[in-house]
């Protein structure tokens, strides 16, 4: 079995998720789970008003709906889409221009807004701040040069365009089918935010499983399995001239006697991606413990027995360097991460490890970065924020009540 997408409806401690999550074999390797009756802000466009300027900070509050704050980066903003300016060629309190929520609110943080607007497509990404032609790093030469050439005297200096990975599955009819919507899509929002009103919606992102699926197309999954009818005639509808998957590969699951959740066990994996302490095949061990400023994971040899093997440490350290990268994908942890690993003889062990660490941050679909060895030996990592953690999407769900188990 190679890689699917699941997705069902569970409920939890008396709260309804869906749970979108991506499975590589029988292991679990990204979740996310939605409170259904929470509303999604991540991608959606609004006509939002500056409230407060942090001169301090260089950032400014805009309020997107009434009473509802967003955290604008004034450093970012570069080219914004106003629709009512009180000083030309200045940012004030009290102009209104269009935003687009980039990341959901975490703890007691606001959510981040950008006024770089960014169109998604299956295989482009149409940006009005970032105004360059970037292909994905993921595609081969031949593949990157075609596309470089495909685009280079459509793309306008207006607006920006990204090549997703995905758009390996794609011919060129189909890439420029979808550019043409995308360019379509942009008109028709700039000309929209010209005569709407202050907070409002001009663009709904897509259900969150369906921007899930989208994302990992690139990954060439096998299936799309879901139990729920509504959501399967979403995501045929969704990938209907989606070339890299066939609504064959869209699969609805009906089985009475075997729910989907227990098919991949759902419950147990949910648990123990949870859970503070994960243990290494080898007998070591890993405890991930987040805090307000950072996560901060521990390696340790457990009941491994050193014996007479050669290079002991640096073996549980290559272990536990994979999984400490599944661990960050499946629980969605970002920001700042240090790791203490085990302390080894060599600076050429030292080395490997980060080499071997680098790689596997590399196969994230969330840019994650292995930054240096402090001065105390501590690996640090950074991952970017976008989503909340596993452990704030389900909050007071240590134990788990499923609907299949009522």
């Amino acid at each position: 079995m190679g890689k699917r997408v699941v997705i069902t409806k569970q409920n939890m401690t008396g709260r309804e998720y869906l749970i979108t999550a991506l499975f590589e074999e029988h292991r679990m390797i990204e979740v996310s789970c939605e409170n259904v009756q929470e509303d999604t802000l991540l991608g959606n466009i609004y006509i939002g008003k500056i409230k407060r300027i942090l001169e301090k900070i260089d950032a400014a509050f805009v309020e997107i709906s009434p009473g509802k704050m967003t955290y604008l980066p004034l450093h970012e903003v570069k080219d914004a889409m106003m629709v009512r300016q009180c000083r030309p060629g200045k940012l004030t309190e009290e102009d209104e221009l269009v935003v687009q929520v980039v990341k959901e609110a975490v703890k007691t943080k606001d959510p981040t807004v950008s006024t770089n607007i960014s169109l998604k497509g299956n295989a482009l990404i149409l940006t009005t701040e970032n105004k360059i032609l970037g292909i994905s790093k993921k595609l081969d030469s031949i593949r990157r040069s075609h596309f470089q050439e495909l685009f280079a005297d459509r793309k306008k200096e207006e607006f920006g365009l990204v090549v997703r990975t995905n758009a390996k599955n794609y011919s060129d009819e189909q890439m420029l089918a979808e550019f043409q919507l995308l360019l379509e899509q942009l008109d028709q929002l700039k000309k929209q935010c010209k005569h709407r009103t202050c907070y409002s919606c001009l663009h709904q992102s897509p259900p969150g499983y369906v921007s899930g699926v989208r994302d990992y197309l690139s990954m060439n999954p096998e299936k799309i399995v879901t139990d729920d009818p509504k959501i399967y005639e979403t995501l045929c509808r969704a990938f209907e001239k989606e070339a890299s998957i066939t609504k064959e590969q869209i699969v609805f699951y009906e089985d009475p006697m075997l729910s989907l959740s227990a098919l991949y066990g759902l419950k147990s994996k949910l648990e123990a991606a949870l859970k503070e302490r994960v243990n290494l095949k080898s007998g070591a061990y890993l405890v991930i413990q987040p805090t307000e400023a950072l996560t901060v994971i521990d390696v340790n040899s457990g009941k491994c027995i050193k014996g007479k093997q050669k290079d002991f440490y640096l073996k549980i350290n290559l272990e536990a360097a994979k999984e400490i990268a599944r661990q960050l994908r499946l629980r969605n942890i970002s920001g700042i991460c240090v790791v203490d690993f085990i302390n080894m003889d060599t600076p050429q062990a030292r080395e490997e490890l980060m080499e071997t660490l680098k790689q596997y941050l590399a196969e994230d679909t969330v840019p994650a970065v292995f930054i240096d060895f402090t001065g105390l030996g501590l690996a640090e990592i950074t991952r970017k924020k976008v989503r909340k953690p596993l452990w704030e999407q389900l909050p007071g769900t240590g134990i788990f009540r499923w609907e299949d188990e009522i």
